[in-house]
């Protein structure tokens, strides 16, 4: 909405980037937050022109520790409250838990959880002592699952999905909302960072992001917790809870095989 100021994490390519123009295109004032500095200044001036907006980027790398408290610091200090928070950084990594290196799965949990709950933390107040405002974070359909082959990267999708409805909960009255976005598979850049370039066993169909993003923004304007793309996906979420645990992490880890 217009007025609104809507920090975005990991804007810089897929679904974070098709959530910064959703939210352009509702008149809204944008931080852009990401690593590829050169990424966010493009479309941070695509989003200037097509919406006549403000825009502005900031380069941060929230595998860090220190970087959510950072953020929120510089921000203040630009005079700037953040409304809306969207967090949608975060990556995967393809293998057995024991034959993944392990610093690189503790990054995982920084930038999936830790971050993400540092953030929210930081901002959630203001929006609640405003009586306005939001939090969308990204999940994933893997938040639903146990995911051999990707078992760090399935858990931490589960601590945002219940993190969320959770809030979501909390928040009822506030004027303050809280939704998970839980995409199934989506043509990003995902894939090549979580399998190293290569493909699955079995190859499914993917959604865009753009018409991943777009879902997730309607389901947040609307107040719904929960924002599942695809018809598909929320008969799979279904069955989930019918068929036995055994048989649903299977069919898990043999969806996250890769060819040798």
């Amino acid at each position: 909405m217009q007025g609104e100021t809507v920090l975005i994490t990991g804007a810089s390519s897929g679904i974070g980037l098709e959530l910064a123009r959703c939210f352009a295109a509702d008149g809204c004032r944008l931080v852009l937050l990401a690593r590829n500095t050169e990424a966010l200044e493009t479309l941070a001036k695509e989003l200037r022109q097509a919406h006549k907006i403000e825009a502005f980027v900031l380069t941060a790398d929230l595998s860090l520790l220190e970087t959510p408290a950072r953020v929120f610091k510089e921000l203040q200090g630009r005079g700037i409250r953040v409304d809306v928070l969207v967090n949608n950084a975060g990556f995967g990594a393809n293998g057995a838990f024991a034959g993944l290196p392990l610093q690189r799965q503790l990054e995982m949990i920084q930038v999936n959880i830790t971050a993400l709950t540092n953030l929210t933390g930081l901002f959630l107040p203001g929006m609640i002592e405003r009586r306005r405002g939001g939090v969308l974070n990204v999940a994933s359909l893997a938040g639903f699952l146990p995911g051999p082959g990707m078992a760090i990267y399935y858990a931490t999708k589960a601590f945002v999905l219940s993190f969320t409805e959770a809030l979501a909960e909390e928040l009822a009255g506030t004027g303050v909302t809280a939704t998970a976005l839980c995409p199934g598979p989506t043509t990003t850049n995902f894939g090549n960072v979580s399998h190293g370039q290569k493909m699955r066993r079995l190859n499914t169909p993917k959604m865009s992001a753009a018409t991943v993003a777009s879902y997730g923004h309607r389901a947040f304007r609307k107040g719904r917790w929960l924002a599942i793309p695809g018809w598909q996906y929320r008969f799979l979420i279904l069955l989930v809870r019918i068929l036995p645990r055994q048989c649903v992490r299977k069919l898990a880890g043999l969806f996250n095989r890769i060819k040798e």
